[in-house]
């Protein structure tokens, strides 16, 4: 059966969808990723190595690709694509074939700086134009949708009450409790013209309802106890309307939502593993933001102290993990304006931003979207807490002026903490906080959490060494510099680059307290100055 498809091949014209090489000894594999990019980005297709390209096709053998094992994993790792490998015997030698499976609707695959295609017989990256057909494949809200067989029937009035309710309750708008339930829905725009939409069904559908009409529409929540392979020791499908699930999938969840105690002294800390406000906006999150137009349930894992969540369907159309706190792009717009109404969301129906911030007032570790790829969405939410003294010093900073607070400050205050570098996004934020005193400024791009931090801590010490210590390191670097170079002398400008760091008045001010106190001197003035260590000190700690 193989030979007779690899017979098919050597029959068919190449096209966007087909292509062949010879590749007799190799075949660079970054330029095979690259051609799997743009069978992916064209619909998908067939890679064959060991053939010739022009027709009438024969078969010469490939030596190319001898670890087809090792060739799958470097694709994956790199285009998170499956990508399927098959090798075939022929009387005139070794083919490979690869099966590209279609990029997701209305998401090109990107790599190495371009989203690849086919141009003639080469590999250009996609015009503007080709990009936006394929970005506006996304097309209208699927939420917004009418499903052409639903009816208000398949709509479940106890999820539809707790819809009017919270509804009513966020808006302060008692009429809402006298709308019928078909004005109510209309007035929502989860019924058009009497026609149920997708939304409505995703939100309020009855079991039966979303098994006929959109069984992918699932929630499946599972327990295990630990990392090994097998069944969960809990599992529940919830195929129904999400206001007759949500509260009871954080019943379940919080049922093994162990409470983490840490004391210093007087001062006691009982922090829940699973917090409430962000695991809520997390499975928001997914409902709103998954493509239900691919098959596949929504996954939520809880582990001891882990909750992952995965969702079909890539991020939507310019949201990537690295913008995903800026970048608005709600999947299902319906959806989303439903949660607004009755308060669950904001109007973008984000929630990522919440996520983030309730990670690090908690000492743990922001959210990771490690796993996501072209077909799905993955967040883990960490329960571990790390430090409990950093929330001491949240604590200490007080809960009015927390709230103030933006999503920049808390991701600032989380990377200064970790002594990590801060992306430009965010520098916009440290005078504000620096005025505040959150955070302090020791160096040029280098930031501590202020003296209060530490006094409150009770470790004035290591504030002096984590403050100090640089400028006495600095002053050291200088002075070896100028020593090693006594015989020409050492410009202001070399002297900056040991010290990259620093401004060119903190470099000269470290000069001047060296010179303070007899260690080096200068030669000339401003830019033409040179350094050089004084000569009566090294004769006397020579002598020594």
């Amino acid at each position: 059966m193989v030979l007779e498809q690899l017979q098919t091949l050597l029959h068919a014209r190449e096209d966007e969808h087909l292509e062949c090489k010879e590749a007799k000894k190799n075949f660079h594999f970054e330029t095979l990723v690259k051609y799997c990019v743009a069978l992916a980005n064209e619909g998908g297709g067939r890679m064959v190595l060991g053939v010739t390209d022009q027709l009438p096709r024969k078969v010469v053998g490939s030596q190319a690709c001898a670890d087809l094992e090792r060739t799958k994993a470097g694709r994956i790792e790199r285009l998170h694509l499956r990508i399927e490998d098959q090798e075939v015997q022929h009387p005139d030698g070794r083919v490979v074939i690869f099966q590209v499976p279609s990029r997701p609707i209305g998401m090109p695959i990107h790599y190495a700086g371009a989203y690849w295609m086919r141009g003639g017989q080469d590999l250009v990256p996609m015009t503007p134009d080709r990009l936006k057909t394929i970005f506006d494949e996304a097309g209208p809200d699927f939420s917004a949708e009418l499903c052409p067989k639903a009816s208000l029937v398949d709509l479940h009035s106890t999820a539809i009450e707790q819809f009017r309710t919270r509804w009513r309750q966020r808006s302060g708008n008692p009429a809402l409790d006298n709308l019928p339930v078909e004005q109510l829905l209309a007035d929502a725009e989860l019924v058009i013209d009497g026609g149920v939409t997708y939304a409505a069904l995703v939100l309020f559908g009855t079991r039966q309802a979303l098994g006929k009409y959109l069984p992918q529409a699932e929630v499946i929540f599972e327990y295990r106890s630990s990392e090994a392979s097998g069944p969960a020791q809990q599992r529940e499908e919830y195929r129904c309307g999400f206001f007759l699930f949500q509260d009871d999938v954080w019943t379940k969840i919080n049922l093994r939502n162990d409470r983490q105690h840490f004391q210093s002294g007087l001062f006691v800390l009982d922090i829940p593993t699973f917090n409430e406000r962000a695991i809520r906006e997390a499975i928001l999150n997914t409902v709103s933001h998954r493509d239900y137009r691919l098959a596949g349930s929504v996954f939520v894992r809880q582990y001891s102290r882990r909750l992952e969540l995965v969702s079909p369907g890539a991020f939507p159309a310019g949201v990537t993990q690295d913008n995903i706190l800026w970048r608005q792009a709600p999947r299902n717009r319906r959806i989303a304006e439903a949660f607004a109404k009755c308060g669950l969301v904001e109007r973008s129906g984000q929630g990522v931003n919440l996520m983030f911030e309730e990670s690090i007032k908690e000492g743990k570790s922001t959210p990771d979207f490690t796993g996501t790829d072209a077909y799905q969405v993955s967040i883990t939410l960490h329960g571990e807490i790390h430090d409990p003294q950093f929330l001491r010093f949240l604590e200490q900073i007080g809960s009015e002026r927390l709230a103030l607070f933006t999503t920049h400050d808390f991701l600032v205050l989380d990377l200064v903490h970790r002594e990590q570098r801060l992306p430009d996004a965010l520098r916009a934020r440290l005078p504000t906080l620096v005025e505040q005193e959150v955070i302090e400024r020791v160096g040029r791009n280098r930031y501590i959490l202020s003296h209060r931090f530490y006094s409150f801590l009770g470790k004035r010490g290591v504030y002096t060494r984590k403050r100090g210590l640089d400028r006495e390191t600095n002053k050291a670097l200088l002075l070896k510099h100028i020593q090693d170079n006594q015989q020409e002398g050492s410009k202001l400008q070399e002297l900056m680059q040991v010290l990259p760091a620093l401004s060119r008045d903190q470099v000269q001010k470290l000069l001047q307290a060296l010179k303070a106190v007899g260690r080096i001197y200068n030669v000339g003035h401003a830019n033409a100055a040179r350094w050089y260590p004084n000569p009566d000190l090294s004769r006397n700690c020579a002598k020594k």
